[in-house]
């Protein structure tokens, strides 16, 4: 049986050379890094050295690069503190965001009756900017703007800069969980005026378990997690030298392939929806991900127009076949009420058709496409 990975937005495969430098790391460099001996002084040097690496890409400082276990302790260290240390008194946001974003805002505005507003959405779910600006005017509460640079469900591009702006011109705090676009996009936080970021290695042929959260320099934010003094007294905990290291590498792999692969990918991804347009009759593409200039390059998510009855086997009957895709985000496996994105941009009839978001990495040939396509085929019309 065939086997295709298309679930590169909920992760990806390991890189080799990602793997030999963190073996690399596993044997050489096991000192504490907060040990003041030999050991400790290399693993420490090492993970410095990541640190640097890794903000050169971004065009920050070594310092506001904070280490955590992922994107959603990043997400979760920045919204807490906001509201909790610089206070921060509203939250504006959109009700398509990732849960790390939603369910911590509402856990906020739970615990501490903060005011949470949501900017309104076009059908393709992309932000109105005109209502964002409406929404920032009212500058009675300090103010966090909390949005997503690529959505992980239906791939929309935000334009990070345009919304960076209008959150400096009207003093206004942003947060932006850039989960799926670091190792894609190329960014220059120098130029954007973003406050804080939340990034996972994961999404870029890095480990699991590992991230960082940027955070702009003398912002005031708090630890969520207490203990030591690692990672500038905001992340207690011994760091992950290995994971670190490799996120690095990881990162750097990523931007040094960046054109060429994203070529490549935006190749498979344009073959895809031509032989999905080709072959099943009626198929829709959710959001905008089909128009590349609006979305990202690496994701596509496909609504089929077969039965509810029969799409509930659909996922199943994929896994079958060897294909691996998402229905919905794997963040939100175990749900009953589907995908909270797609129930805010689809219809009712819509709504009641399977949709499948297929995400795509350089691993990634034609000939999977076809065989998906082939077998996608089948389904619909048996």
């Amino acid at each position: 049986m065939k086997k295709i990975y298309f679930d590169n937005a909920a992760t990806t495969e390991l890189r080799s050379e990602v793997i030999n430098c963190m073996s690399n790391v596993l044997k050489t460099e096991y000192g504490n890094a907060s040990s003041t001996h030999s050991y400790g002084r290399s693993s420490k040097s090492l993970l410095e050295t990541s640190r640097k690496e890794i903000a050169k890409h971004f065009n920050v400082s070594a310092a506001e690069i904070i280490f955590t276990s992922g994107g959603t302790e990043a997400d979760n260290l920045v919204l807490n503190s906001c509201v909790r240390d610089l206070g921060v008194k509203r939250i504006i946001s959109s009700k398509i965001e990732h849960p790390a974003v939603l369910h911590t805002i509402e856990e906020l505005q739970k615990v501490h009756g903060i005011t949470v507003q949501y900017v309104d959405l076009d059908k393709c779910g992309h932000i109105d900017y005109d209502h964002l600006e409406v929404l920032l005017k009212d500058e009675d509460q300090k103010t966090l703007v909390s949005l997503m640079h690529i959505n992980n469900e239906i791939g929309n591009l935000l334009d990070l800069k345009r919304v960076a702006d209008l959150c400096k011109q009207y003093n206004t705090l942003f947060h932006s969980d850039i989960v799926q676009s670091a190792g894609h996009f190329e960014m220059d936080f120098s130029e954007i005026p973003i406050d804080f970021a939340a990034v996972a290695a994961h999404k870029f042929h890095g480990p699991k378990g590992v991230g960082f959260a940027f955070i702009r320099k003398n912002t005031g934010l708090k630890p969520m997690i207490h203990g030591g003094a690692q990672e500038r007294g905001l992340r207690a905990g011994t760091e992950a030298v290995y994971a670190i290291a490799g996120l690095a590498e990881a990162l750097k792999m990523a931007y040094q392939n960046l054109e060429e692969e994203k070529a490549y990918i935006t190749g498979i991804k344009d073959y895809f929806k031509t032989r999905l347009s080709e072959e099943i009759k009626g198929i829709r593409f959710n959001g905008a991900c089909e128009d590349n200039e609006e979305s990202t390059y690496t994701l596509l998510n496909v609504c089929l127009t077969v039965s509810p009855e029969k799409g509930m086997m659909l996922l199943f009957q994929l896994d079958l076949k060897g294909i691996a895709c998402s229905q919905g985000s794997a963040c939100q496996s175990g749900g009953n009420d589907g995908s909270h994105v797609l129930n805010h941009i689809l219809d009712e009839e819509d709504l009641k058709k399977p949709s499948l978001r297929f995400s795509f990495s350089s691993f990634n040939t034609k000939d999977e496409v076809d065989y998906v396509v082939d077998v996608l085929k089948e389904f619909v019309l048996s």
